[in-house]
């Protein structure tokens, strides 16, 4: 008889060997998408090496820094917008294009602590290797906090290195692909007659409130800037911009801002002379051209290099340019929507995107909300998604199992609605119909929402939400006097959840102790510790 071990230790490897190949067939299928795959297999990292959290972070040419460009687990959107120095543990990995075990990480002298403090998860355990494109590193991929208060090994470390040397091809073939598109829908101006859109899909009262507010705006000429977490759909709104604006008959170009180098991200943009750099062998248009009397939509825009923001912030202003190697200039009647999912004003503050530039684009400020916030959308885009992907992979699925739905609606989503569409696509592929099981999603449901740090989230804000209410009834309802009955109650109610301890509270309210001590005198505020 075989012993039971065995067969559980031939499991294990099998569900490996399988993710392993799954990873290595979505990187041959589609290149489209370079985010969507780098998160798939840093997820398939932390479902085989067992951790809590994982990022890949690039890095930045001209100073050495590193951003995060996926970063997934508890507090990954948080972490997305740190800069991480080149003197941290990443960076000596990208320095000497080694990996690292460290199962000690808080008194190793790298460790970068800003990540940390700024978004109090927790690093005790860590791996970090290089992902290396013809031998440089360009990133690096780290895995987070082994489960079970258990270390990082040597064979965590094999298969990391299979998964970065996959992460590596998808990059590769991602990039290559982009651009070869990049550089065909310039050529064909017909790709850009505003027939190919998305389907909108909106439930939530949220988002169509949004809608409602893109239907006043759209027919303006202001830019229009559009902010949200990676994977939230900001490219779909931009398209709604374009579809219910008085420009709908005419061009919608896109162009994503990360994909392409600065020189080449130049070309794109205002289009080149003959021979005005050596692959030039014809004059071409640039999109701003191929968007004329359009909507031209820049996604990234965070990643526009300084060199060029300048040259737009112009075109901005006077709808005039000149291509590259020319002194010819053009006029265009373009509107401009942009997109980031990156903090701006704390760019501009760094001194790396300009202060003009983000004014001239924030003239009407889109803020997506995270999928999280809106889960009314989450069945509506599910069944969507499930009916494109049953097409697609010929199986007859009609819904989702009662505990499936649950895990979708309980799930905090870093990745949003992108991420919704590949666990979506992943159950189709691996599910059996009619349903569509929590087993086929493949969640890490340790990631769901519904803990007690959300529950306390939601209690003060009823607290709040009570406070209004109460004042609202009064018979003196002057601002003056609601101002004064808020700002006692609001002081009150954090000196409640203080334990009356006045530090702690002029510290939450961004005061002066002092002068939280006054305000307590002057709004008769008893101590009733």
């Amino acid at each position: 008889m075989r012993d039971k071990s065995i067969n559980t230790v031939d499991s294990f490897e099998i569900d490996k060997l399988k993710t392993l190949i799954e990873v290595n067939s979505r990187i041959n299928s589609n290149y489209s998408d370079l985010n969507a795959l780098l998160v798939y297999i840093l997820e398939s990292a932390m479902r085989l090496v067992e951790c809590e959290s994982s990022s890949l972070l690039l890095v930045n040419k001209d100073d050495g820094t590193l951003r995060f460009c996926v970063a997934l687990g508890p507090k990954g959107p948080e972490a997305k917008n740190i800069l991480v120095r080149s003197d941290s543990i990443a960076g000596w990995v990208v320095k000497n294009n080694q990996h690292l075990i460290i199962n000690d990480v808080e008194h190793d002298p790298r460790f970068f602590s800003e990540v940390q403090s700024k978004t109090g998860y927790l690093t005790k355990t860590m791996i970090a290797i290089p992902m290396q494109v013809d031998g440089k590193c360009i990133g690096v991929i780290e895995l987070i906090n082994k489960v079970n208060n258990s270390f990082f090994d040597e064979n965590d470390l094999l298969i990391l290195d299979l998964l970065s040397n996959q992460a590596t091809i998808a990059y590769r073939n991602a990039n290559a692909f982009r651009s070869a598109q990049n550089k065909i829908s310039v050529l064909q101006d017909s790709l850009y007659s505003g027939t190919e859109y998305h389907t909108f899909i909106a439930k939530s009262p949220a988002i169509l409130d949004l809608v409602h507010v893109i239907e006043e705006v759209a027919d303006t000429n202001s830019s229009v800037l559009i902010m949200g977490e990676s994977g939230v759909g900001k490219e779909l709104f931009a398209e709604q911009l374009h579809l219910k604006s008085s420009r709908r008959n005419h061009p919608f170009v896109r162009v994503n801002c990360a994909a392409l180098s600065p020189a080449l991200l130049e070309s794109e943009l205002f289009g080149h002379e003959k021979g005005a750099f050596t692959d030039a062998v014809s004059t071409q248009k640039g999109r701003f051209e191929t968007a004329d009397k359009g909507t031209l939509f820049l996604d990234e825009i965070g990643e526009l290099p300084l060199t060029l923001q300048s040259k737009l912030l112009r075109v901005l202003q006077s709808h005039q340019f000149e291509r590259v190697g020319s002194s010819k200039t053009i006029s265009v009647d373009v509107r401009i929507i942009t997109a980031t999912n990156r903090n701006l004003e704390s760019m501009v503050k760094a001194g790396t995107f300009r202060g003009d530039l983000y004014y001239r684009l924030n003239v009407l400020p889109l803020n997506i909300p995270p999928l999280r916030e809106r889960k009314d959308d989450i069945k509506p885009l599910a069944n969507f998604f499930m009916k494109k992907f049953s097409d697609e992979t010929k199986k007859n699925f009609i819904g989702f199992s009662p505990k499936a739905l649950d895990v979708l609606y309980g799930y905090y989503w870093p990745g949003n609605i992108r991420e919704l569409e590949n666990s979506i696509e992943r159950a189709c592929v691996l599910g059996t119909p009619p349903l569509i099981q929590v087993e086929d999603l493949r969640i890490n449901r340790s990631w769901n929402d519904n803990d007690s740090a959300s529950d306390a989230k939601v209690a003060k804000a009823n607290a709040i939400e009570d406070i209004a209410e109460e004042i609202a009834s009064n018979s003196d309802r002057s601002l003056k006097s609601a101002i004064d009955q808020f700002k006692k109650a609001y002081i009150k109610q954090i000196l409640i959840e203080t334990g009356w301890n006045q530090t702690k509270a002029a510290q939450i309210l961004d005061l002066q102790r002092t002068y939280v001590s006054r305000l307590l005198n002057e709004l008769h505020i008893r101590d009733e510790k």
